[in-house]
């Protein structure tokens, strides 16, 4: 009899510490909102200051990549833009002697008109002085026609001089934004090209734990809901963080295999995104839980 009464108070015990034990509303893994920094230009890398694990700041100088054949390229545009700049002076002055002809086959033209009256010229020597006149404008407006070619030409070249500034500008490789190296691609003294990967970073002052839901939990869930979030303090006891709901899936997935839910595992599952102040112990690959908060 004894033994039986034993028993059951055994059970009861059992019982009771299993149902005082809280289990989290959601489980799921820290992770950061990364981005892969690629390379502008192509060439040689001089300089690369990069390392895994390392902060970086906002528009810091990690790299520089070979500037020398842009820098030629550069010089040759100028000297070529030198000798249009001389094209287009002699154009000028050109059209200034040609101007300067005019006027003064302009003041021969009212002499003589003043002469036919008094019938001291001749018809013919007006009709000279209006054919020159014509021939004059046919050469003015011809020149005009090479002047306006000669400046699309310089303009053409004014372009591509601010194209290669430009590509030396982005031969310097500035830090987008302020974050923690999480992988390096390249080395100095190594060759890039343009768009190749050259490190990942992520700003890892505060992390995104992406949690899966049920069907059921989704419906008492939204965007800047207050949630507490737990990790892992030792191995019997967790520590309390608070973080808000920033990202709800509009669509359910099969649940991923490392994720255990509140009730047994369903087939389709919501993926919900929280963020959480990094206390500087929060690691990418972390486990975590979420108790959602209600009425929050």
């Amino acid at each position: 009899m004894k033994t039986i009464q034993l028993q059951i108070i055994v059970l009861v015990l059992l019982a009771s510490c299993s149902n005082s034990e809280k289990l989290s509303d959601a489980y799921g893994n820290f992770e950061v909102d990364d981005i892969i920094v690629s390379s502008e230009a192509s060439g040689k890398l001089l300089l690369f200051n990069v390392e895994e694990g390392k902060s970086l700041k906002k528009m810091d100088l990690v790299g520089v990549i070979d500037t020398t054949q842009l820098v030629l390229q550069k010089k040759q545009l100028k000297a070529q833009s030198k000798a249009v700049s001389s094209k287009i002076a002699n154009i000028e002055s050109e059209i200034k002697v040609q101007e300067q002809q005019k006027k003064n086959l302009l003041v021969d033209k009212n002499r003589i008109e003043k002469l036919l009256k008094d019938g001291a010229a001749t018809q013919k020597q007006l009709d000279d002085v209006n054919g020159a006149l014509d021939l004059i404008d046919s050469k003015v407006s011809s020149i005009k026609t090479q002047y306006a070619s000669v400046m699309s030409e310089m303009e053409v070249i004014k372009t591509q001089v601010s194209q290669v500034e430009e590509s030396i500008i982005k031969c310097k490789i500035l830090n987008p934004t302020k974050g923690t190296v999480l992988e390096k691609y390249s080395e100095q003294n190594e060759i890039t090209a343009f768009g190749k990967p050259l490190y990942k970073l992520a700003d890892t002052d505060e992390m995104i734990l992406r949690v899966y839901v049920s069907g059921v939990q989704l419906a008492h869930l939204k965007i800047g809901q207050e949630v507490e979030v737990l990790v892992d303090d030792d191995a019997r006891t967790n520590r309390s963080l608070s973080g808000h709901i920033s990202w709800i899936s509009e669509s359910a997935e099969f649940t991923p295999k490392i994720i255990q839910t509140k009730e047994e595992r369903v087939n389709m599952v919501y993926a919900v995104k929280v963020r959480v102040k990094n206390d500087g112990t929060l690691k990418i690959g972390m486990p975590g839980e979420v108790n959602f908060i209600s009425g929050k």
